[in-house]
């Protein structure tokens, strides 16, 4: 029985049939429209902000408005500030400032931290958790790798003053340019494929003034810290293909179906292995890679940590939010929600938001389904293009869940009326 599957056996899905209604040019609140979502019973989702560009991770301050990110520049601007002036749940007022485009942002200890694709910039705030001036960002960490690939900078900060970046690795199994041979000890691991923790409070850092906290990790977007538990949680993007230069292990179909994508809590000093290894969810095994002498068989345990959570191959998870809030059930406390940015071709399914209950800081059970539909058609039989692909996730004041989406440039809302027993 597949993880869709048992999903059902932990949730009870209820869809949300209302249809986006037609504008209403003199309607206060034409912002505020029924989302198509497929979420459990008790939930239910409004648009409240819509066509606002390639957006990534975004943050949501005590007053319920949001900051956020853009994968690209508009108008030559990466971060967009939210207001809902009048308090009625659509956001009114936007205000766009710094000129770098990138992913993480999150406000800690009076600052909103920002990440682009090189480094990391802080911006005071005031009272109101506002951006006190747009033009005095204070450059925290410079000179991060940007190949332009998998050079997302996510961030996150821990009750210590510790700030973590993720540094993905823009040469995604470490081969030798031309074959399918490893490079000896890959090298790149000295600069990429793992987590930097920096001083949050500290300007003009580098590598050299870093604890390399964390390696082994090709590429992590989803990322946070878990105040329960005091450590930190990572989402591991799995590597591509193998068929390409290793037809004699491995068939298409493996291709498609490996390899896990993978969560980890971290520790300083933790090694999860890439690019020696990946992680066969069908096998429940770490697997040394074909680059480095794996054929599809050789198992390697005990040398590199473990996944606390495998999921399906190739779902691109982009984003990490351990809940804190108390609106929604019980159930839902210090457990994470996971943000699937791309489809599984094994189980035509994804664009959804996942749920891993956690129980004494533990996964307690399986990850099921939270939020469904943002694509919009029927991925098993596609009748039209995608609608929205989800990106980020944040908790507002109130516990609500916020979801950005890269697609149409749209901010969802998610809120609990239901019966918390």
């Amino acid at each position: 029985m597949n993880k869709i599957v048992l999903s059902a056996l932990c949730f009870s899905l209820a869809v949300s049939a209302c249809n986006y209604s037609k504008t209403d040019e003199n309607a206060k609140k034409a912002a505020l429209r029924k989302a198509n979502l497929t979420l459990p019973t008790g939930f239910s989702a409004t648009i409240i902000a819509d066509s606002l560009g390639p957006l990534r991770h975004l943050a949501v301050n005590k007053e319920g408005n949001i900051y956020v990110k853009l994968n690209a520049l508009k108008d030559g601007k990466g971060i967009i500030f939210l207001t809902d002036t009048d308090r009625d749940g659509g956001m009114e007022k936007k205000m766009a400032f710094a000129g770098y485009p990138g992913t993480g942002i999150l406000i800690k200890n009076g600052y909103l931290y920002s990440s682009s694709n090189s480094g990391v910039y802080r911006y005071k705030l005031n009272d109101k958790e506002e951006v006190a001036d747009t033009a005095k960002g204070e450059l925290i960490v410079k000179g991060l790798v940007d190949k332009n690939r998998d050079n997302s900078k996510s961030i996150a900060i821990d009750n210590q003053g510790n700030l973590y970046v993720t540094i993905g690795a823009y040469n995604e199994t470490c081969r030798k340019e031309g074959s399918g041979e490893g490079l000896p000890g890959c090298p790149l691991l000295d600069s990429v494929g793992g987590i930097w923790q920096f001083k949050a409070d500290k300007l003009n850092q580098s590598y050299s003034d870093a604890v390399h906290y964390a390696k082994g990790l090709k590429n992590v977007v989803g990322v946070d810290w878990n105040s329960s538990t005091n450590t930190l949680f990572a989402m591991q993007h799995g590597r591509g293909s193998f068929d390409d230069k290793f037809p004699q292990y491995y068939t298409a179909q493996q291709s498609a179906e490996l390899p896990a994508e993978t969560m980890y809590e971290l520790h300083k000093g933790d090694n999860a292995g890439w690019p020696f290894i990946y992680y066969d969810q069908f096998q429940k095994k770490q697997m040394q890679a074909p680059e480095y002498g794996g054929d599809g068989k050789k198992s390697v345990q005990g040398k590199f940590l473990n996944p606390i959570v495998a999921f399906p191959a190739h779902l691109a998870p982009n984003d990490l939010l351990f809940y804190t809030g108390d609106q929604f059930p019980e159930r839902y406390k210090n457990g994470a929600f996971v943000v699937f940015h791309n489809q599984s071709p094994q189980l035509k399914k994804g664009f959804l938001v996942a749920f891993v209950p956690f129980k004494n800081g533990k996964p307690c059970c399986d990850w099921g389904v939270f939020a469904d539909n943002f694509a919009g058609i029927d991925l098993n039989k596609p009748s039209g293009p995608i609608q929205h692909r989800p990106m980020g996730i944040a908790q507002g004041p109130d516990g609500s869940l916020y979801v950005a989406d890269d697609l149409k440039g749209t901010i969802f809302k998610i809120t609990y009326s239901g019966d918390k027993k």
